[in-house]
């Protein structure tokens, strides 16, 4: 992680403690099929599209899921793995942001793609 970011994520959680902040890989060692699978599934693609539309973090428990809550946190962390979301605490809230700006420059374009086709197969 980016020292700036790293020292921006423990002032939000106001800890100051590393284990507040889950770890998470550098973009440049992210590859495309790894980001593919990740976004495979319906209901990461689900989370993915709440996030981009959200105007803050979200916590996990706020996107309405149709999997179980243990479930659930299987699918922000094969997220978080590919480098789609970075997670903080907030309290005993795992809060839960878009990757957007790093990962436009990682793959351009792919995210909006995404949440294009998400929101059309939901339309249709």
């Amino acid at each position: 992680m980016l020292p700036e970011v790293d020292e921006k994520m423990r002032a939000v959680t106001g800890t100051g403690r590393r284990d507040r902040v889950p770890p998470h890989p550098d973009l440049r060692d992210i590859g495309l099929q790894q980001v593919l699978d990740a976004l495979v599934d319906p209901v990461r693609r689900r989370i993915v599209a709440e996030l981009w539309a959200a105007d803050e973090d979200l916590a996990c428990g706020t996107i309405e899921l149709p999997v179980s809550k243990s479930t659930a946190t299987h699918h922000f962390h094969v997220l978080r793995e590919a480098g789609l979301v970075r997670q903080h605490y907030a309290g005993t809230s795992r809060m839960n942001a878009l990757r957007r700006e790093e990962f436009e420059e990682r793959f351009p374009g792919l995210l909006r793609a995404v949440v294009t086709a998400h929101e059309g197969d939901a339309a249709g």
